[in-house]
């Protein structure tokens, strides 16, 4: 999109001299998550990656992750090994769940994988190493982490294979739970990891000498004894080495932080100290919220990335934390025998919230911290392609609310329109805390300013706010302002309908507590006046939404079709877009899955057709119990839903792929239409 606001060729003044050179202060700039693959990347072709790698050249990444088509790698490697085409059906996920089939949280769950999608990912995969090799990047490819098929132990039964304890299922179903785990001491696991290093050194060529393995991310070892842990660690780095003797192992720092009550300093460094210095570099992952190096003595001497995470699931929501962006890699840095090398964006889904990837791209070559405020005003100018004071004064608002969340929760969108609480809240059954979904409770943090809704407790669902949204409502009144100088501006288009909706989704979460508390009040007017409300909320923002191209349901599902070669691989694909956007991994009749809106989107057509039957349903069986002085049967509203979402998800109803509409016009008309009084 930013491309339109380039200058014409010639209209800028010709650079002097031998022009203008700026050293980067660290070596890398690394990009990606290694779940990025399936939330944001899993329905691309070629077409789409081209523009990617355009993308990170701009942005002078040079450490990307290339995780595309392992699967046929693993094929051939199994293969090897006497493992059946039908064993692999039940170890690879489906397309959209490869992510969690890789790290062994589950198995056969949305596949499996056709001939043509394991031969069309391979050949999409050697394109993309080239491109990024022609653009001088370094990519770093997948290792063998111990995740293997159940046959194996089969066919090598003194092996030493564990099964693994339950992820996220509702009630354990063994046909894709309980993935199994080879140990790295033992011998096999060194054969299996140096064939398939050198199976991808057979397809691709001598690329890269940088292998991704995390073992250990959500997976504790079985104890914490340091010396067992230390030669788990150099089992796995013997794995890699063997296949490529020059490797290096590139870690994802997020279990010190996740499993931080198992990873104590003892068992960090036996880990971190397992393999030859300069031979491992671990990833901060979430340095921008949680850094891990300014509590381990900079991990122990090792080389690490200060990344930012920042995005959970891909969900759409203004946020960001720019003061630590734009200090946090600098103060890294320059701290004493920092043995930081380089700067990361380690997001889990991308295509949200552009102002935050444009300064943490930069500072992969600042090496001093940027005042933040004079930089908005350069970013706006480039952004839009003028400078209007309205817009300046509207982003000095964003920078002091939106984007300065200082609380240091991870920002999973919790939104009531996307992530709709699934509880009785009636005021006589109990305490709620243990039957009200935990993604809704947000603990309190000390010493930052919280901005929580009028009249909540903490029997009531919070969703995550850490600003005034009437501060936000002031914002969107200056865009809305200069709109007549920008209306054809896609940048403005994207963030005018960004900031609204974020606006409107604020207000929903109120909204939806008012309903809460008129059901507690045995008001029937008021919680009819307050349900009809929340609907007419969505409804705005589905049309609102419709009006951009980069929030439409339409854009995800046909790109996942669009990769199909027949009617069956057509419909298993769109029900792996469906499903992972909306309760995806298993339910039962009266039991929505663990993971449901764990990626929810605020994409139109999704609001409309899935979101809304969601709130209207709860709302009437609310209203209904209030009529009849009975009390509400959460669990008939459960099947009911839990039927409806899993019909949805095998659907095949089309949704439009252009937007439509004049957005200036619904943004005003909806800004008057809620905030008219603001």
């Amino acid at each position: 999109m930013q491309i339109a606001s380039v200058p014409k060729p010639g209209s800028l003044p010709l650079v002097k001299d031998g022009g203008v050179l700026i050293q980067r202060p660290v070596p890398w700039n690394y990009y990606q998550n290694v779940v990025t693959s399936s939330y944001s990347y899993v329905w691309w072709d070629w077409e789409r990656w081209e523009k990617e790698i355009d993308w990170m050249a701009l942005q002078g990444i040079n450490l990307p992750l290339a995780f595309t088509g392992q699967e046929a790698i693993w094929q051939k490697v199994f293969m090897g090994f006497n493992i059946s085409m039908e064993d692999l059906n039940d170890f690879f996920g489906g397309p959209a769940f490869l992510a969690w089939a890789r790290m062994g949280n589950l198995h056969g769950w949305g596949g499996p994988l056709s001939k043509n999608w394991l031969n069309q990912q391979l050949v999409l995969q050697k394109k993309i190493l080239s491109r990024m090799l022609e653009l001088g990047m370094t990519p770093v490819l997948p290792s063998f982490s111990g995740n293997v098929p159940a046959a194996l132990k089969t066919i090598f039964p003194s092996a030493n294979i564990t099964r693994l304890g339950d992820w996220n299922t509702v009630d354990g179903d063994p046909r894709w739970c309980c993935t199994y785990l080879l140990n790295p001491s033992d011998p096999l696991f060194v054969e299996i990891g140096e064939a398939f290093i050198q199976q991808q050194i057979k397809e691709y060529g001598d690329v890269t000498d940088i292998y991704n393995c995390d073992t250990f991310n959500e997976n504790s070892p079985p104890t914490n004894d340091p010396t067992y842990i230390s030669s788990l660690g150099a089992a796995l780095y013997k794995a890699m080495s063997k296949g490529d003797k020059d490797a290096v192992w590139l870690m994802q720092g997020w279990l010190f932080y996740s499993d931080s009550h198992f990873w104590k300093p003892p068992q960090m460094k036996a880990l971190l100290h397992s393999v030859p210095q300069g031979k491992m570099i671990v990833l901060d992952l979430f340095a921008d919220v949680k850094p891990i190096w300014e509590v381990s003595s900079q991990f122990y001497g090792t080389p690490y990335i200060w990344c930012l995470l920042h995005n959970f699931g891909g969900n759409i929501e203004m946020y960001g934390t720019l003061d630590a962006i734009s200090s946090g890699p600098i103060d890294a840095h320059i701290s004493k025998n920092s043995t930081m090398v380089g700067v990361g964006m380690c997001m889990e889904g991308i295509e949200q919230n552009p102002v935050v990837y444009e300064l943490m791209s930069e500072m992969a070559f600042r090496k001093e911290k940027v005042q933040v405020l004079e930089w908005l005003k350069t970013y706006t100018r480039r952004r839009y392609g003028k400078s209007i004071q309205q817009i300046e004064d509207a982003w000095e608002i964003l920078y002091h609310t939106v984007y300065n969340c200082t609380d240091g929760i991870a920002d999973h969108n919790t939104d009531f329109i996307v992530k709709f609480p699934d509880w009785d809240p009636s005021t006589d059954s109990g305490s709620q805390t243990s039957k009200l979904d935990n993604m809704h409770m947000l603990p309190t943090v000390t010493g930052s300013r919280r901005f929580l809704f009028q009249e909540t407790s903490w029997d009531l669902p919070q969703a995550h706010l850490w600003y005034s949204n009437q501060e936000v409502v002031k914002a969107l009144k200056l865009f809305l302002a200069a709109g007549n100088g920008l209306a054809g501006s896609l940048t403005y288009r994207y963030d005018l309908v960004d900031l609204t909706r974020q606006a409107l989704s604020k207000l929903a979460n109120q909204v939806y507590l008012d309903a809460v508390n008129a059901f507690r009040r045995k008001d029937v007017k008021a919680l009819n006046d307050h349900s009809q409300k929340f609907i007419q909320l969505i409804k705005d923002i589905d049309i609102l939404l419709a009006a951009d191209d980069n929030f439409l349901l339409g854009t995800w599902l046909e790109s996942a079709k669009m990769l199909a070669e027949n009617p069956s691989e057509m419909r298993q694909y769109e029900w792996n877009a469906r499903t992972q956007v909306t309760m995806w991994y298993d339910t039962t009749t009266t039991n929505q899955s663990k993971l449901h809106d764990y990626a929810n989107k605020f994409w139109s057509g999704l609001l409309k057709e899935y979101y809304l039957p969601r709130a209207a349903s709860y709302f009437s069986h609310l209203s209904k119990s209030l009529r009849k002085n009975e009390s509400f049967k959460l669990v008939e509203w459960r099947k009911e839903w839990v039927s409806f979402s899993n019909k949805w998800q095998s659907g095949v109803e089309q949704y439009p792929v252009k937007a439509k509409g004049d957005f200036v016009v619904i943004a005003k008309s909806l800004f008057e239409r809620y905030f008219g009084s603001s």
